[in-house]
């Protein structure tokens, strides 16, 4: 079968469903990528070894450019003729699920990672809430990546839950857990951290992801900052790249995250794991998540995890279990979460042993992709 899968930008495929098209494609289907064009495209393309054709998507609003775009995609339909086509994120999944019902494909799915419009109001979320509509009216079957988000889509009349499907127990891609494996890394800790000029005895807390206020910087940068003048073994290390022009931070969190002597900012990094193995513990205020893969990669490289309680973060840490689980964008709760990992050890040591396999048992990569083929072969009648 021929099978079409597209997102708005190429990151997504090198970060959240990394390895999908090579293990189908292995299966025998025959695998085309879609996606914009973008810095990380050459190594997409080195690494699936499948076909990529560019479509100029944006991540923002642009009717002009979205009409331009849907049109494309109804011609690469035509020639192509797929049996099913495949969509992730806001932007390919609106114009690939109309392109894609409008030619008849077969099978058309679509995969709902988290939701900018949870952080939006007025006239903008209740558009956006029309255009999520839209996508789904497009498709056979919708995969969110969590059950808290499955329910919340229900409960917000977007979709009848008949028309949904949660493969295993979430997640869009699952996780290696063979690569993210402290195991993985043959630098010690120690040495990693004369590498950033860390102390060895230091606590650490990793943030990975976009340094942008919806990931919880500004209560990070609160609470950060409140530990380190009580404590002057914290460290923080921001493993992500800036986003200014999307949701910006303020010039005084930017100005201390440059200029804190215990914040180390990396920029992007395409291996997180080397920034895993010298910390001690994810620190992750986010106030949105599909489901986040840097939870459960942390989680692999046996780092206790604090998140927020929003939909994926909740699923994958239960309470003192794996981690610590805290209400968004609440400084002070992330400052006693901080303060209680690295001052409690019994507490520090007993996450540390439970939460690589709390996330090993739960997120097999190979698991979720056999569950995605389940799904591929039931097509309609």
């Amino acid at each position: 079968m021929k099978l079409i899968r597209i997102v708005t930008v190429p990151i997504s495929f090198k970060h959240l469903i990394k390895g999908q098209a090579k293990y189908f494609a292995a299966k025998g289907y025959e695998v085309i990528q879609i996606s914009a064009d973008g810095p990380e495209l050459p190594d997409v393309k080195q690494y699936e070894q499948v076909p990529h054709m560019e479509v100029p998507f944006t991540r923002k609003i642009t009717p002009f450019q979205d009409f331009r775009c849907l049109l494309q995609l109804v011609r690469i339909f035509r020639l192509e003729q797929p049996d099913i086509v495949h969509t992730q994120t806001p932007k390919a999944g609106l114009l690939g699920m109309l392109a894609a019902r409008f030619c008849g494909v077969p099978l058309r799915i679509h995969t709902v990672g988290g939701m900018p419009l949870m952080e939006t109001k007025g006239l903008k979320r209740m558009l956006l809430m029309q255009i999520e509509r839209l996508t789904y009216f497009g498709a056979h079957k919708v995969l969110p990546n969590s059950t808290v988000l499955a329910n919340w889509m229900v409960e917000h009349n977007m979709i009848k839950r008949e028309k949904l499907k949660v493969l295993g127990e979430g997640s869009s891609n699952g996780i290696d857990t063979v690569h993210y494996s402290s195991t993985a890394i043959e630098a010690t800790k120690d040495a990693l951290r004369h590498q950033n000029h860390i102390p060895p005895d230091a606590f650490v807390f990793v943030f990975v992801g976009r340094l942008v206020a919806d990931k919880g910087m500004n209560e990070l940068a609160s609470a950060f900052t409140r530990i380190a003048n009580e404590n002057n073994k914290a460290w923080l290390l921001l493993v992500g790249p800036w986003e200014q022009e999307l949701d910006p931070l303020s010039a005084d969190v930017i100005r201390l995250f440059e200029t804190h002597p215990y914040i180390r900012l990396t920029g992007y990094q395409s291996d997180v794991r080397p920034f895993f193995k010298m910390a001690d513990c994810l620190a992750f205020p986010s106030y949105r998540e599909g489901f986040p893969n840097v939870v459960m990669q942390a989680g692999a490289m046996d780092l206790p995890l604090i998140v927020t309680d929003i939909n994926g973060c909740n699923e994958i840490v239960k309470q003192d279990w794996n981690g610590i689980v805290i209400p968004p964008k609440s400084a002070e709760q992330l400052y006693l979460a901080m303060h209680r990992v690295m001052t409690d050890m019994q507490l520090q040591n007993r996450l540390k042993l439970q939460v690589r396999e709390s996330i090993v048992s739960r997120y097999d990569q190979q698991r979720l992709w056999r569950a995605i083929a389940e799904v591929y072969t039931a097509l309609p009648s």
